[in-house]
């Protein structure tokens, strides 16, 4: 089943285009990376796809209904979630708050304070974070600061979740403990697209990678394809 799919994605600043006429599709079930150089608009696209930014062009749909023109939390209800470069946590609230906080209020759902409650224990036990349920989230490790993103991602229900650079300024241990968990929301049933530099976490979980160049769609396969492809290699993977 197609569940994401964008046609002819346009979105330009001024005079400048970010991007331009890109064609995607992600299908129930996958991990789809994005990948390219700073500044080839693959945040764009991330948030053109979560209602952050208007398009200027072209149409996104999902689930098979057009999405593109709604507002975040309209798109969030529908059953697309995502995390950010710089976790954007409420800071002065606990670990435990934060989650709370998805689970009672990013679905279209009636849920009890009890019931959210147990909800937010459990997510944070998936993403190994109970212990740390009482401190703030500004106290937080940077790897402990994404895990609890990924989280309250995961609280509003999602159907597809998009990772954006959930690994930058990980150390390799971490990097590791990230694919794990990105394997076990996958198991879950979740579709995943996410935009990552660390070439090792692309290669090894992606089933697609999608290439971003100047605001432009250059190439699209399995990771075997990429990794062999002149034009990707001249252009981002260097030799």
């Amino acid at each position: 089943m197609q569940l994401l799919e964008g046609k002819k994605v346009t979105k330009h600043f001024g005079g400048l285009a970010a991007l331009q006429n890109v064609d995607f599709s992600i299908h129930q079930g996958e991990v789809v990376g994005l990948i390219g150089p700073n500044g080839a608009g693959k945040t764009t696209l991330f948030n053109l796809i979560s209602g952050s930014l208007p398009t200027t062009a072209g149409e996104i749909r999902y689930k098979g209904k057009k999405i593109s023109g709604l507002k975040p939390h309209q798109i969030c209800k529908q059953g697309v979630a995502r995390t950010f470069q710089s976790a954007k946590l409420f800071a002065g609230m606990t670990v435990f708050e934060n989650a709370l906080a998805a689970s009672l209020f990013g679905t279209k759902r009636t849920i009890s304070v009890p019931d959210a409650e147990r909800e937010a224990m459990d997510l944070l036990a998936f993403v190994e974070l109970s212990s740390m349920g009482e401190m703030l989230a500004r106290d937080l490790p940077i790897a402990s600061r994404k895990r609890l993103e990924v989280a309250r991602a995961l609280a509003t229900q999602p159907d597809l979740l998009m990772f954006d650079e959930v690994m930058a300024g990980l150390n390799p241990v971490e990097v590791a403990q990230s694919m794990e968990l990105i394997t076990k929301i996958r198991n879950k049933g979740i579709t995943i697209f996410m935009i990552e530099h660390v070439m090792k976490a692309i290669m090894n979980v992606c089933d697609r990678i999608v290439v971003l160049h100047h605001g432009s769609k250059i190439a699209e396969g399995t990771p075997e394809e990429i990794a062999t492809s002149r034009t990707v290699v001249e252009v981002y993977l260097g030799e």
